[in-house]
């Protein structure tokens, strides 16, 4: 005598149908025996399971169950084969997806995303631009990220972290000075349109920050690191504030000052002056200054001392000269 499958309470049966939907949907084509063998239940149960699924979807403006508000199978290869063949979806296909503009853009973010060293799991991005691929509501189109001459810095980078050793290169600094530096890659980041490499220099034995377009004649050493990322307490800004920095008072738009960024130390003093602000900042040297006046022009007018402002105003007069000069014609 055959055994008798115990009913399923309403809570079970809806679990279970909910994982048997999606495992029918990615095949084709599936027995019942191959079912049951992979959720371990009774054919029987898949039987019922499957008629029941058959019978079951949402009703539409009418509130009642037209043709197209069920979902349907193949009832020939089920009856006669004990083949399952899920012929119509309901609501499946009408769950909100990216269209393929946007998972183009997606992917091309992933793209990049895999090229910093500190996303290693690789397989784990590659998985998650196969799904948005496949996910989309048309076939996105083929993308790449263009390259620069960042790239072949940012690569040896990677490397160095995933073999676990230094790498060296020349710096030149923002007063024009270059050094031969060698560091424990620890992080890259980016402000703007600027990539920098946050590691720790066995120069000056200590975490620095490199902006990486001033880096030259990168190189791979045998030395392993000595700190990683868990072992170093890296600060939640990008530039650190040294003893040796100069303070800068300006004058800055309102709706501006946050665009100082971490120019402007934490405790520093905003005082109200007229349409502006009038508070500090702090930078290493006033070449650095030079460069920051020169990305917000007509916000940060430079208060004093006076000579942080001759210096900005020689860089800035230095820069229209330019102009004056006359061309020549060829």
């Amino acid at each position: 005598m055959a055994k008798k499958i115990p009913p399923l309470r309403a809570q079970d049966k809806l679990v279970f149908l909910l994982a048997l939907v999606p495992y029918l949907m990615d095949r084709d084509r599936v027995s019942v025996a191959e079912t049951a063998l992979h959720f371990g239940v009774p054919e029987q149960q898949i039987r019922d399971a499957v008629r029941l699924i058959a019978v079951s979807g949402i009703p539409g403006d009418t509130a009642t169950y037209q043709a197209g508000d069920l979902f349907d199978i193949a009832w020939d290869d089920f009856e006669d084969n004990d083949q399952i063949v899920l012929t119509h979806l309901v609501a499946i296909d009408d769950t909100p997806r990216f269209s393929a503009r946007e998972a183009s853009a997606l992917i091309a973010g992933l793209q990049y995303l895999s090229s910093l060293p500190e996303h290693a799991d690789r397989a784990a991005i590659a998985t998650l631009t196969s799904k948005l691929s496949r996910g989309a509501s048309a076939q996105p189109t083929a993308v790449a990220v263009e390259s620069n001459a960042l790239d072949e810095t940012l690569a040896l980078i990677r490397e160095s972290v995933a073999a676990g050793t230094q790498i060296e290169f020349d710096y030149r600094n923002s007063r024009g000075e270059s050094e031969r530096r060698r560091i424990d890659p620890l992080r890259v980041e980016s402000v703007d349109a600027d990539w920098y490499v946050r590691g720790w220099c066995h120069s000056r034995e200590d975490v620095r920050t490199f902006r990486m377009d001033r880096i030259s004649h990168p190189a791979m050493t045998t030395e392993a690191i000595t700190h990683t990322a868990g072992d170093v307490n890296l600060p939640e800004t990008l530039f650190d504030t040294s003893a040796e920095d100069i303070e800068v008072t300006v004058e800055v738009a309102r709706s501006a000052i946050g665009l100082l960024g971490d120019y402007v130390p934490e405790d520093a003093i905003l005082v109200p002056a007229d349409d502006r602000v009038r508070t500090v900042v702090r930078v290493p040297h006033f070449h650095g200054l030079k460069r920051l006046i020169a990305g917000l022009p007509g916000v940060v007018t430079v208060v004093a001392p006076d000579e942080a402002r001759r210096a900005v105003a020689c860089w800035a007069q230095a820069g229209a000269d330019l102009y004056a000069e006359p061309r020549q014609v060829l």
